[in-house]
């Protein structure tokens, strides 16, 4: 059944406090149009969240090509999309000097930065006992990526532990189709998955998986910390997490079609006057999912539409204040925003089959369904305003007896066979997307190239983007076979990846022309 939401109202921020102080309605800020870009929940508030949108997009296969990307921009706030393959790790993640960036080693760090997206593409980015840390940045999208084992203490330590953290005057982050996962407890030396504190507004976080951690997140560090908030959990999958799903200090939370299976000790806990909405979510398997703990010091919900399977709940004390056995609400919590719920019942369906890095970003369709969205940001579509040329490059051909390499090939075939000038001969990927590169001992300049394709196989190419694959630019993107003019570019290696097609692509010749 589908349910659509759409409320809006506006007040002063300071009625928070008196909200806090008295458990009334919650009244927002002014909320703003949803922005372009995806982004959902409160994210889409303030302006919006849009990331890079607009901006270059580069290619990252280590932590020092992250940073390199963010320090190699005309300005800190110059927008970009940093495409991330491979695994990044601690030898790989140095830090990087520029008046764009302020970065660190041994952590990504985006700081005192904006308009910047982080995407997992190809076979996956993982961030191995590595953390992502946004201070002082606003307007941050990451996507797709696997964070896992970050530890604050032990060898080697990251980001204070958490996954992935955000502190200092933090602006509209949205993190989507995320993994983020530890190997236990703080006595196993890691910290929280997701944490905001010290004024972090604007953040959504949904179609994500925590899973194996003593801490799922926390928004507010300390009791009198409070302002924080406006933070939008949906669609996402907590999995054997002991607490702080999250732990909620002051503020508002928005939690809802969340599907949580084995809270050891405490699940949703709302305290210091924090006003959670929990709509449409899954318990199961757990303990005391929803209420204050440790401390007296107490905060608020709105429950609609929940369905608690096998859950218990402990006795009421000083420092325990478990909403259940039957939840009820204790305050009204208004939304600013337009949403649709699942229905409580389908979400375990929903979420195990959407939430996490590597599910081809599918959404649920707000009918206990799913559906991908178009277009994917990990595979950008063609610009029709800018068509492949169709003139055949002149002069000579580059790529004879030039190098080659590539992500994959089929049984049979070679990268050698895209430049040894036979049309007879031809590499393949091992599925229908893959990229082959041709290479040189020294930069040499290309202004075009040339795809041809093997006899039977013409027009099975479908997407593709050309790379420079010295800094992972983007040259140029487009659909089909033939010839493509760039802006001259001296390099060492370009790539061509094809990104779309209708079967087995068979690449006969990757021409390279200087003119």
């Amino acid at each position: 059944m589908r349910r659509p939401v759409a409320l809006r109202l506006s007040a002063a921020l300071s009625t928070m406090a008196l909200a806090a102080a008295t458990g009334a309605v919650l009244t927002m800020p002014e909320a703003s149009a949803a922005a372009a870009g995806g982004a959902t929940g409160f994210a889409s508030q303030n302006g919006g969240t849009t990331g890079g949108a607009g901006g270059q997009t580069v290619r990252a296969t280590t932590g020092t090509q992250i940073h390199q990307a963010l320090c190699g921009r005309a300005s800190s706030s110059t927008p970009i999309t940093i495409e991330v393959e491979g695994t990044i790790n601690h030898a790989n993640t140095a830090k990087v000097s520029g008046d764009s960036c302020n970065t660190a080693a041994g952590v990504i760090e985006l700081k005192q930065i904006s308009n910047v997206t982080l995407v997992g593409v190809g076979s996956g980015a993982v961030f191995d006992q590595l953390g992502i840390h946004i201070r002082q940045s606003s307007n941050i999208i990451i996507q797709n990526v696997t964070v896992k084992n970050v530890k604050k203490s032990g060898s080697p330590t990251s980001n204070g532990g958490d996954a992935i953290g955000m502190e200092s005057d933090v602006r509209n982050v949205w993190v989507d189709h995320a993994t983020l996962e530890a190997s236990g407890g703080e006595d196993d030396g890691f910290d929280g998955l997701f944490d905001m504190k010290d004024n972090t507004q604007y953040v959504t976080l949904s179609y994500s998986t925590l899973r194996n951690s003593g801490r799922g997140g926390l928004i507010g560090s300390s009791e009198t910390q409070l302002d924080n908030g406006y933070v939008t959990f949906h669609h996402n999958l907590y999995e054997n997490v002991d607490s702080r799903t999250p732990l909620l200090r002051g503020g508002v939370a928005h939690i809802y079609n969340n599907y949580y299976v084995k809270l050891n000790k405490s699940g949703i806990n709302s305290r210091a006057g924090a006003h959670a909405k929990v709509d449409n979510n899954y318990f199961k398997d757990s303990k005391d999912v929803l209420g204050t703990f440790y401390t007296d010091t107490t905060g608020y919900w709105q429950v609609s539409g929940n369905t608690f399977d096998n859950v218990t709940w402990s006795s009421p004390g000083t420092e325990n204040h478990p909403a259940g056995p039957d939840p009820k609400s204790n305050t009204t919590v208004s939304i600013p925003y337009a949403y649709t719920l699942d229905a409580a019942s389908c979400v375990p369906a929903i979420v195990t089959s959407t939430a996490g890095a590597g599910k081809g970003l599918k959404v649920s369709d707000g009918d206990c369904s799913t559906t991908t969205p178009t277009p994917d940001p990990t595979d950008p579509t063609p610009d029709p305003t800018d068509p492949t040329d169709p003139t055949t490059p002149g002069g000579t051909n580059l790529s004879l007896g030039a190098g080659a390499d590539g992500s994959s090939k089929a049984s049979g075939t070679s990268y050698g066979n895209v430049r040894d000038g036979d049309l007879g001969t031809y590499w393949s990927p091992a599925g229908s997307t893959g990229s082959v590169s041709v290479k040189w001992p020294s930069a040499t300049t290309v202004s075009a190239v040339t795809i041809r394709e093997a006899a039977g196989a013409q027009g099975v190419i479908g997407s593709w983007r050309l790379l420079n694959a010295d800094t992972g630019a983007v040259l140029k993107t487009g659909s089909g076979a033939g010839s493509i003019g760039i802006p001259a570019t001296s390099l060492r290696k370009i790539t061509f990846e094809i990104t779309g097609a209708s079967g087995t692509p068979r690449v006969a010749e990757f021409e390279t022309y200087a003119g």
